[in-house]
Parts: structure tokens; sequence; C-alpha cells
């Protein structure tokens, strides 16, 4: 059985770290400090503690990307959270194929899979483990530290990273165990219902923005947790309540994204240099720089924060055919993953978001293993905005971006066209401006999930987009491969959530399986 290493629940070991993220510095803690009050008695302990959960959703493990990954028995590139993300979001959906032979990932595409898939089950224990690793910096955290000034704000910001793990439980997989910090160590936890776990959500979100010591939105520095991260998840959590729950929510997420709107976010549209666009800028080596946009990003750094995950696979995956790995930054392509003709018509001329390959590829995608059916991605890059390339070109620099200002204004949208009260065409068209695209005069909502489509490809939000619009299983929107037929074809609905895995299951007696496995 596969087995999660909690290498920071054990404060016993050292921790031989190097990588950084945003402001927190992932430091060696001194091993004489064997003890929970010796390693947590300093302000730079606690941050040293703290950015090694923000690194389980950065890394495969707390070495590098060619370290044991805190997974054991699963590959560390395919267990990274970022690409067990995309696996579950993109590939499932007409926004991404992949190419490779590699055990069950043509599956996703299929939307065939089944209880027993191995990367199924590594997504599902990366975000158990996220949810594992908070809970014990919140738990130790609490208990030590009497004399860290900071302590209480820490605490919240790991609230909010177990959140943020959470929320991928929710929607991806709905009923699922839970635990939080006052949970016995070593215990069974109980499943949760996907409603109880909305309820709990919701409660620690509103606790976390209307009473806790988080930093205020954009004053905690970039990439790390603050209270404009957490209203986001608020509003996406109002915004698919409807999925989660039975009843729909668009006020509540409307008035969410009001107080977020007017938290000094606004879309990046100033290119950072002369070759790119503003848009692209948010996508380059040294995207750290679109603060005035990005709310909340994955950190990836060549030489520090290094993994076969995330925008790395991102970047190397869409790279193939006659494509130029150095136009990108990197050294080489993994020849893998492309998008369907569906996806692709969603674009117009002149849409400065069509980042695309189209040179000695052809449009539709006759045979799915091959890497030049279908029109490549070139939306991540390795490459600076002034045109020099990142560090490395075996690793990237490029920050996945989590978290956009651009989503909130289409949020916004959503909200208006399906009854609430808030300035979603105005805000709808900010977004197509940026683009380079007309001002609409009116919306409906097909216009705002093709809108959606067209600004957050690649970004891990298109399946929870297509679930909500009716349109992930059904008929009613049909793309290359979908149901495992080129033409597309309907499959049972029970696929708009994912199996528990049957590896838990068999560990965890307390488990039942979603409906329909």
């Amino acid at each position: 059985m596969k087995t999660i290493k909690y290498i920071l629940g054990s404060l016993a070991a050292a921790l031989s770290l190097t990588a950084c993220v945003g402001n927190l510095n992932v430091t060696p803690i001194d091993p004489n400090a064997n003890t929970a009050d010796k390693a947590l008695a300093t302000e730079a302990q606690f941050k040293a503690y703290l950015a090694g959960t923000y690194l389980g959703f950065a890394t495969s493990g707390y070495y590098g990307a060619n370290g044991d990954p805190s997974i054991s028995g699963l590959d560390g590139g395919a267990s990274q959270y970022i690409r067990g993300l995309y696996h579950h979001s993109g590939l499932t959906t007409d926004e991404a194929v992949c190419g490779w032979n590699d055990q069950t990932i043509k599956n996703f595409h299929y939307q065939n899979w089944t209880t027993d898939d191995t990367f199924i089950y590594a997504f599902y224990s990366r975000i158990l483990m996220q949810v594992s690793a908070a809970n014990e910096f919140i738990r130790e955290a609490a208990k030590y530290g009497e004399n860290v000034a900071n302590k209480d704000e820490y605490i919240a910001e790991a609230r909010v990273l177990r959140a943020i793990a959470y929320y991928h439980a929710i929607d991806n997989f709905g009923n699922v165990p839970f635990s939080d910090e006052n949970a016995i160590v070593g215990s069974v936890p109980e499943q949760i219902s996907r409603k109880d776990l909305f309820d709990w959500m919701e409660k620690e979100l509103l606790d976390l923005i209307d009473n806790s010591a988080l930093a205020a939105p954009r004053a905690n520095g970039y990439s790390r947790a603050d209270k404009g991260v957490a209203k986001f998840l608020l509003a996406k959590l109002y915004l698919n309540a409807e999925v989660y729950t039975g009843t729909a929510q668009w006020q509540k997420c409307a008035d969410v994204l009001k107080d977020l709107m007017d938290d000094g976010y606004s879309l990046h549209t100033t290119p950072n240099g002369d070759i790119f666009s503003a848009y692209q800028d948010l996508f380059l080596a040294d995207n750290d720089s679109c603060t005035d946009e990005i709310i909340f990003a994955i950190q990836q750094d060549g030489v520090n924060t290094t993994s076969y995950g995330a925008t790395n696979y991102l970047i190397f995956a869409s790279t193939g055919g006659s494509m130029d790995p150095a136009e990108l930054g990197i050294s080489s392509g993994w020849g893998g993953i492309r998008t369907t003709p569906q996806f692709y018509n969603k674009f117009s001329a002149g849409d400065k978001r069509a980042l695309f390959y189209t040179n000695g590829q052809q449009k539709d995608i006759d045979d799915i293993g091959e890497f030049t059916h279908g029109y490549a991605f070139m939306k991540y890059r390795n490459i600076n905005s002034d045109g020099t390339p990142g560090k490395e070109s075996g690793f990237v620099d490029t920050d996945f971006p989590m978290m956009r200002y651009a989503d909130v204004l289409l949020m916004a949208a959503e909200c208006q066209v399906r009854g609430a009260s808030i300035d979603g065409l105005s805000a709808y068209n900010q977004v197509r401006s940026r683009a380079g695209l007309d001002n609409a005069s009116a919306i409906v909502l097909q216009d705002v999930l093709d809108e959606r489509a067209r600004e957050l490809y690649l970004e891990c939000w298109r399946r929870s987009d297509l679930v909500r619009f009716g349109q992930f299983t059904t008929s009613d929107y049909l793309w290359q491969w979908k149901g495992g037929t080129k033409d597309g074809t309907s499959v049972d609905a029970h696929f708009n959530l994912f199996p528990i895995p049957d590896s838990d299951r068999l560990a965890n007696s307390k488990l039942q399986q979603n409906p329909g496995y």
C-alpha cells in the first residue's frame, strides 16, 4: 500500500530544505532542537515550518524534483499536486488531450476511469497530505511559540492552505475523509458528506475573513495566503454551491466578489516588456511581477523549487513536434498535451489569448497518441518578459497562478446572468478589452462559459465550469474523444465526480464509494 511520509509532522528530524516560498525561506531546523517546544520557539522556525506546508503545493517532496517524493509508492512527477489537479481538471475536458502511453492517462480524456486508477489515487492522496500537513502545523503552532509575534497570523495562513486542499477535495471527490487540528493523531478519519464539508468550509472561510489575524488582501507578500485568497475561495464555494449542495448561492457569491473588487486588485494591462502581451506576462518566468492581478500563485524556481509537475509539466508536456524548445526556455519537449478543435474554435481572430502552435500540427485529432494531431499550447513559457530565458532550461521559473483577478471578474459576470445584483457585464468587458476584443452589449450563460474557457485555460478550472453548466458528461456539448470516440459521446452522469480510490476504502472501512462506481 502506498503511504504518506509526514516529514513535516516529525519535528524530531532536521529539515534540510533550500526552497523559498514568497518571503518565507524553507531553511534547516537545528537537528539538536529535537522536540516541538524547541523547534517552534522563534519567528524563523515558525516561518520555516509554515513554508514547508506551502511547499507541498509546489513540489513532489521536500528535497527537490530528484529527491524522494512525500508519498511513497507513487511516481514523484505524477503525484505532484498541480500536475494531479490538471489531470483531473484539464485532461478530462475539451481543453486538452495527452498522447502518452502512461498507464491510464488517456482514460481521463475518454472519461472512463475506474476506482483503482493510480493517477486518481495520487491526487487524492496529495490533497489529504496537504490537509494533514496544515493540521499538524496548526496543532503544534497553537501549543508553542508564545513569544512569536505573528504566531496567530501564521496559523491563519495554514488554515487557508488547508481550505485550498479541501476545496479541491469537495470539487473533485465530494464525500471525503475529514479531519482538522482537533482530530486525534493516528485515528481513522470519518467520511464527511459534500454538503457538510461545504458548511464547514463556509464557516471556516468566513471566520478567517472576519475574525482572524490573517493579513489583509495584498498585505502579506507575493504567493502567501491572505484575506484576498480566503475571499476568492469563498466566492468559488458559493459559485458551485448548487453542484455541491443542491442549493444555489449566486447572491452570496456576488457579495463576496464585490468585496474582492474593492481590495485593490486589477487586470494586468501593461506589458512588462516589448515582446509579449500583458496577458502572456501572467504566464512567463518573471510572472511574480504581476502582483496587480495574481491573487495567489504556486511558486516555481529553476534552481530552488523544482519538480516534474506544476508549470514544469505544463510547459514541457506541451512541447513537441517541430516546436523549438528554446523558444519556450526549456531544454526539450515531452510531446504530450494538445488541444481539441472544439476548444481552439472558441477563439476569434485577434484574440491575444490564443497562444497556440499550429505549424506542422493538424487541427483534428485522428490519433490521440500522435503529438502533431491537435494544436499545441504556448501559453506558459520559461522566458522572462524581456525575452531572456529563465535561470535553467531543465526546470522552470514560471509560477502557477492558481487565483487571478480576471477570474473574479468572470465570476461576477456569471452571477449577474444568473440573477444576482452585481455589475457583471462591465466586469466581463474588462476581460475582453484586455484580450483585444470588442465589448459586448449583453451576455448569456454560454458567453460566460466560453469566455472563461478562453481566459483561464491551463489554469485548472475547466472541468468544474463544465460540470456547473451541465456540459461535462452530457450530450449538450461534445468534443473529440470525449467518451472514447473520435466524434465524442456522452457518458454517465456519475463521472461528474471522481471515485474514492479503492486503496483508501480498503484501508478505511468507514468510507463509502461515490454513487455509480
